[in-house]
């Protein structure tokens, strides 16, 4: 009876003890986590972030990546006038192809902007006409002198000793001692088909089809379809031909990478897996090597490489290929690990040797599953390759990468970011449906 009353109080001790403990652990987790959010909260600088914030930057950065603008440059030194999609010297109108809202005339000009907004340009004075704040005049002849009626500047109005910019939802003016610009904002990707130098430019689709079916031939050396086509894959601005052959850059640099490293990682998982290796020596230093190359990411790898080798797609491709091949090893020599040894036991007895057992008992067993994960790399490494040929100068990155350091087309960059991700899903809806038919049975990949 005493034992039992003592055991009891022991089981009652014991549970009141593993209830503290869980109460002490439910309030931990919690405090630990509180602490490392506040952590986080001003290591990282949340509330600087908040401040440098500017909504107005990125504003015109979400505008400029859906439309375009075109720039009428005033020259303040010689007075000079042109008129330039995206202030671009190979997409410079020529005095035969000024737009109608840009009337230009020697060293002045009249600008129509939109919601009634317009901009003079007359000599050295500079006009910005808004119709509900009145009149803004910019003195240029003696550096830049903003003349306004109030008293104080208004928001819409950045000025300083040197630079004057105006912002409006009609448009954007910019004015410096050296130049005076006035950029006209319009929906869409500027010349994305045609240039201003092919005959096909300023046409509508209807005049186009019009052209190509029934309009008088343009080139004696080309047909009206030829030449639209070519016109089209050659566009200066826009560059098709280059960014296609950046594609196909970009793959393959993903497939020298993935599949290079599959036939390098193969015949080495064989002397890393356990009922392969001919020792635990080999075995040990087999597994460090693809310890080591794995540990390394490829932008690690492609940085060293460029160093040694210089840029280029191949680079990228040698980058991808060792990172790749210590992951393919670890993955090939697990999977060597787990094959079914009544296969290999059933060629040997009929007297092969050990490559034909390797041959006809082990590869057709994992081949699938090998297949699959190459697949699957090979379409990851489809993403990784855009950032990699960002480095090596090669590829569809290497646009990008140029795109955005200009600052000045930013529709470019939605573009090359539109192909970048069509191209992903491309390769995920191929793969899915290899990797399906090797695993299944059938075509019915996601």
């Amino acid at each position: 009876m005493v034992m039992a009353t003592q055991d009891l109080d022991n089981l009652r001790q014991a549970e009141i003890a593993r209830i503290g403990r869980k109460k002490l652990i439910g309030i931990t987790i919690p405090a630990v986590l509180f602490a490392y959010f506040v952590y986080v909260f001003f290591a990282f600088d949340i509330m600087g972030l908040a401040e440098r914030a500017r909504m107005d930057n990125a504003a015109i950065l979400v505008s400029d990546a859906v439309s375009y603008k075109t720039h009428v440059t005033r020259d303040n030194r010689s007075g000079e006038i042109t008129v330039a999609i995206e202030g671009s010297r190979r997409a410079t109108y020529s005095s035969e192809q000024i737009p109608e809202w840009a009337n230009v005339d020697a060293d002045s000009a009249e600008i129509t902007l939109r919601h009634g907004h317009h901009v003079t340009y007359d000599g050295p004075i500079i006009t910005y006409h808004h119709p509900e704040y009145g009149e803004i005049v910019i003195d240029t002849s003696n550096g830049v002198d903003l003349r306004i009626d109030a008293e104080t500047v208004p928001d819409f109005i950045n000025a300083s000793g040197n630079r004057v910019s105006i912002t409006t939802e009609g448009g954007r003016l910019s004015v410096t001692r050296s130049r005076t610009e006035t950029m006209r904002y319009f929906a869409g990707w500027e010349m994305f088909f045609f240039d201003l130098a092919s005959p096909y430019s300023g046409m509508s689709a209807g005049e186009v089809f019009e052209t190509v079916t029934r309009g008088v031939q343009i080139d004696p050396e080309h047909s009206n379809f030829g030449l639209m086509v070519s016109n089209f894959w050659n566009n200066s601005i826009w560059r098709h031909g280059d960014v296609v052959w950046a594609l196909g850059e970009t793959i393959l640099m993903a497939f020298l990478g993935t599949f290079g490293a599959a036939m390098i990682a193969l015949p080495l998982a064989f002397f890393a897996a356990t009922n392969f290796a001919p020792s635990k020596t080999v075995r040990f230093v087999i597994r460090r090597l693809f310890d080591f190359v794995r540990g390394l990411d490829a932008l690690i790898f492609t940085i060293i490489l460029s160093r040694a080798f210089g840029p280029g797609p191949m680079t990228g491709a040698l980058a991808i290929l060792l990172t790749d091949t210590g992951s393919f090893g670890k993955l090939f020599s697990e999977a060597l690990e787990n094959v079914d040894e009544k296969q290999i036991e059933g060629l040997a007895s009929t007297g092969a040797n050990a490559m034909q057992r390797n041959r006809f008992g082990v590869l057709p067993q994992i081949m699938p599953i090998l297949l699959s994960q190459v697949l699957y790399y090979f379409e990851s490494n489809t993403r990784s390759a855009t950032i990699v040929g960002a480095i090596v100068g090669g590829g569809i990155g290497l646009l990008l990468t140029q795109a955005i350091q200009t600052t000045a087309d930013w529709e470019k960059v939605t573009y090359y970011i539109a192909l970048i991700v069509l191209m992903v899903v491309a390769m995920d809806a191929i793969s899915g449906r290899i990797r399906a038919r090797l695993i299944k049975g059938d075509g019915s990949g996601k």
